[in-house]
């Protein structure tokens, strides 16, 4: 897989990152990928083809605007207030369909449990991942997202400060 650099997805990347969102942090990846297959990627597909991805849910577009809605409500208002009342959801989806059109896509969710979770880290409140596949394009793009509280961090927990 290849990386692709896409300046909209910087753009709401470092937006939601920069977000005060009063005694939590929000970490954001919203990336792009190319599939097409160099030799290593063949062998590797080849030899993990045959084994059980369940840990994937197929999603529909609307359980992905859902989540956008429910999780990041103060991050769309504050989009909204800097980005001439744009909507946050119109402006991903939009970004979104310009790399890989949505209506094409697979959309599969990753809600792993909080021992598994590969991004789960102290303080942890929650998080979601969405994955767009578009099978005719060769292309994936993730969005991964997840809050930690800061009341989490090293000095709360151990008391300095006090």
């Amino acid at each position: 897989m290849k990386f692709l650099e896409y300046t909209p997805f910087d753009s709401i990347n470092l937006f939601l990152e920069q977000l005060n969102l009063g005694d939590c942090t929000m970490r954001v990846n919203l990336e792009a990928f190319s599939c097409k297959h160099t030799a290593t990627d063949r062998r590797l597909s080849i030899s993990l083809e045959h084994e059980a991805h369940l840990f994937f849910q197929e999603e529909e577009l609307e359980s992905f605007k859902q989540m956008v809605d429910t999780y990041l409500p103060d991050a769309s208002r504050q989009w909204a207030a800097t980005n001439e009342g744009s909507s946050l959801l119109d402006s991903m989806t939009k970004a979104i369909d310009e790399v890989i059109k949505i209506r094409e896509c697979d959309i599969y969710s990753y809600n792993p449990d909080s021992d598994a979770d590969p991004v789960l880290e102290k303080g942890s409140i929650w998080s979601f991942n969405y994955f767009f596949y578009n099978r005719k394009l060769k292309r994936v793009v993730s969005f991964c997202c997840y809050c930690t509280s800061k009341l989490s961090g090293d000095d709360f927990l151990t008391g300095a400060g006090w």
